[in-house]
């Protein structure tokens, strides 16, 4: 986007929001200065003298600026409270032994309710910024050669951070785990002999203990961490937050200064957080307190682990800076902690930490060039937002400041905007730079009070009260805009009388108060309303709706009422009073099958808004008309005699081939298809026909081939038949003939079987024959 453009787009936005604001201000009805300075940011008060007409209320004194200029009130006479800022403690920004990084130190703040006022908070990194270290270590058997590396590693540890600024001191710490089951193994003999390796001695396991308070002596760090033996502990190290917790909150112990605060945290395993004690049965929530005696935890196994946001809280109280120095197996579980933990950053330990200062020097590098500024708990009804002006880019309305890669001597800026939201007693809060101690003291006064200063004149207020802001204050005993009711004039039901409408019981509608026998009525509840009348029986919100707006967004309730603006009409201003939005893009109101009312087609039954144009459930026009479309394309048919007349309605074109998806297909008088298109034209039955000039008609028979072919027909039939017997009775006599032969080949012929055989001789038995 072009910047003419936003600029133009800015300009038209801020015009409106000078508008809606004037209509803002207009329909609060108050009637004092101070309520009218405190119900909106833009409003402002005019006390001139005789600025409301007669009869008009004194919350007409309430306006935008602008227009109280405009109906008359000089500027002198507006009272309009604006949102500043005072320096109070602008100390420059120097570097040295005594470091100032963070410029002003204290300001002051008048901020009218809703107004914003907006302020410049400097910083630049100085050169030589002191440092305190606190370098806490895992004393679990895991890290047995990290300490022998650590004890070696001792001064070069301090010589690094001197060599970043002369102004460094170290101290150390050490961790294990809480001193019960399941984090340590408290069997008797385990507690004799922790270590695995018998001739090898180490320490119990403990909790956290405080081994060096910050110094400056390297040769006294590294004798310190000498003497420091290894805990017996085999079983997973993860107190861990509880020791950066006592480290965070034991402050007088550590020995932190006004430095900048680093907290080295070494390990090779995870670490336990809120919830986790209940393993060990310890149900009591850490309390974030110090309980070091003897630079011992000694509520290691009564409180349980921290959670991270109790964690990172008190690091952010105390402006430290923990760096987490940890083994590569373990760098995604520290990355998701540092996620959650302001200005920390994690680091790869190596398995016997002997990269330890490299990896200080870097993780310090990468903090210290990341400037964060951020604000502590604001009063309630305040809210803050943060420009930021770094040297990269520009970052705008965000919820706190930030810039990196911000180099030593380089100064940067933060524009802060500042908002209270209503009158309050003074208050105050600080915005400081994460992983510093130095802070900006912001305290807050809210000017709710008109200081008008009128010069008093006897005659003022018809003598019986004086000028305060612009309206009467009137003596006791009198009341009226100008004091001019005197309340012992008339008796009480008197004046109330005259409030009363159309001799009612109820006073101003119950929405108002009966002053001298006059109603001034109620400020309104609800935002934007405003209630007014002889008798406050009106207001400006009991109005039709439309579309969700009142009065259609184009008009102005009144009483009631809508008013409409020129161009629209109807009971809730709906209604263009022109029929353009029901034209179609031929420019006909509703393709002719309908009438507009009230900017909406009201068409005939079956056609369908917005212009009437389609009928999805009416009859196709094509059976209908076929006769009309014969006699036009083709000057035949029933109406071919009368064409002209009969199908006036329907205008053709006659075309070699028709291309659509909606063709028709109907059969004229001589029983041959046509083909055409039908196009609904605006009006009522009105058509546009686009003919085919080549009609689709069925060819005669043709008799001979139909005789010949039905001979043909007959005689294959037959001799297909003739041939079908043929072979079924060549199959049948085969087969009759096979056994026959085979009846022939198994018959046996012998004389005595033959019935017909007789022998030549006769054989006689004589009965008397005894054969003797």
């Amino acid at each position: 986007m072009s910047p003419y453009l936003s600029f133009l787009l800015l300009s038209l936005v801020l015009l409106d929001r000078e508008v809606v604001l004037s209509q803002e201000c207009t329909k609060i009805n108050v009637n004092t200065c101070k309520d009218c300075i405190t119900s909106g940011a833009f409003c402002a008060w005019c006390k001139q003298k005789n600025f409301t007409n007669k009869g008009e209320q004194d919350s007409a004194r309430c306006d935008t600026k602008e227009e109280l200029e405009k109906r008359g009130c000089t500027e002198t006479n507006i009272i309009n409270p604006s949102s500043i800022f005072t320096p109070i403690v602008d100390i420059p920004l120097r570097s040295g032994n005594r470091p100032i990084q963070l410029a002003p130190q204290q300001i002051n703040l008048e901020l009218r309710p809703g107004k914003p006022t907006t302020f410049p908070v400097r910083f630049k990194r100085a050169e030589g910024y002191p440092v305190d270290l606190y370098y806490l270590m895992d004393l679990s058997y895991s890290m047995n050669d990290d300490l022998k590396k650590v004890k070696d590693l001792g001064t070069d540890i301090l010589k690094a951070l001197k060599e970043i600024t002369p102004y460094a001191r170290i101290g150390f710490g050490s961790f294990v785990d809480k001193t019960v089951l399941p984090y340590t193994n408290t069997h008797p003999d385990k507690l004799k002999k922790p270590c695995p390796d018998a001739e090898q001695y180490c320490q119990a396991a403990f909790g956290y203990q405080h081994v060096l308070s910050l110094t400056d002596d390297g040769s006294r760090f590294q004798q310190q961490v000498s003497a420091q033996f290894i805990s017996g502990n085999l079983d997973s190290p993860e107190g861990g937050l509880d020791a950066m917790m006592q480290a965070a909150v034991c402050g007088n112990k550590i020995g932190w200064g006004n430095n900048t605060r680093l907290l080295v945290y070494t390990s090779d395993d995870g670490f336990h957080f809120a919830g986790d004690g209940k393993l060990g049965s310890i149900l009591t929530p850490n309390d974030g307190k110090c309980h070091l005696e003897g630079n011992r935890y000694t509520k290691s196994n009564e409180l349980d682990y921290p959670s991270v946001g109790q964690l990172a809280q008190k690091l952010d109280e105390n402006n430290i800076q923990p760096i987490f120095a940890v083994t590569t197996n373990m760098q995604s579980v520290y990355k998701e902690l540092s996620d959650m933990i302001p200005k920390s950053a994690v680091g790869e330990l190596s398995t016997d930490s002997s990269n330890v200062v490299t990896l200080i020097k870097d993780a310090y590098s990468n903090l210290s060039s990341t400037v964060i500024i951020e604000h502590n708990r604001l009063p309630e009804g305040v809210s803050i937002l943060y420009k930021s002006n770094c040297a990269d880019k520009t970052r705008k309305n965000e919820p706190r400041g930030s810039c990196s890669n911000v180099k030593i001597n380089n100064e940067i800026s933060f524009d802060v905007t500042v908002t209270a939201e209503r009158c309050m007693k003074p208050q105050s809060f600080e915005i400081r730079p994460l992983g510093f101690t130095e802070k900006l003291t912001v305290k807050i006064t809210t000017p709710c009070q008109c200081e008008c200063d009128d010069q008093r004149d006897a005659a003022d207020c018809t003598s019986k009260g004086h000028i305060e802001c612009g309206i009467c204050s009137c003596d006791s005993g009198h009341v009226g805009q100008n004091c001019e009711c005197r309340v012992g004039d008339k008796t009480e039901k008197e004046l109330n009388q005259g409030c009363r409408r159309d001799n009612g019981t109820s006073i101003c509608s119950n929405l108002g108060d009966c002053v001298c026998g006059v109603c001034q009525c109620h400020a309104s509840e609800t935002p934007g309303k405003q209630i007014y009348g002889t008798f406050c029986e009106c207001d400006n919100m009991n109005c039709e709706l439309n579309n969700g707006k009142l009065c259609g967004g184009h008009g102005k309730c009144d009483c009631g009422k809508c008013l409409c603006e020129e161009n629209y009409q109807g009971s809730a201003c709906q209604c263009l009073k022109s029929d353009e939005v029901c034209k179609n893009a031929n420019g006909t109101v509703c393709s002719g099958r309908g009438h507009c009312e009230c900017n909406v087609c009201k068409c005939k039954p079956g056609y369908q808004p917005p212009f009437c144009g389609e009928c999805p459930a009416c009859p196709s026009p094509c059976p209908k008309y076929a006769a009309c479309i014969e006699c036009l394309g083709f000057q035949r048919g029933p109406y071919s005699k009368n064409c002209s007349k009969a199908c006036s309605h329907i205008t053709h074109t006659n075309v070699d081939k028709v291309v659509n998806r909606k063709v028709c297909k109907e059969k004229d008088s001589e029983n041959c298809w046509m083909i055409f298109i039908m196009e609904e034209l605006d009006g009522e039955n009105q058509y546009k026909a686009i003919i085919s000039n080549e009609r689709e008609c069925p060819e005669p028979p043709n008799i001979a081939a139909i005789v010949i072919g039905t001979v043909a027909g007959v005689a294959v039939i037959g001799l297909v038949l003739l041939l079908i017997w043929k072979i079924i009775a060549f199959l049948h006599d085969r087969q009759e003939y096979r056994k026959f032969e085979k009846d022939k080949a198994n018959a046996k012929w012998n004389k005595a079987d033959n019935p017909l055989f007789k022998e030549a001789t006769t054989t006689t038995m004589n009965p008397n024959f005894s054969g003797d």
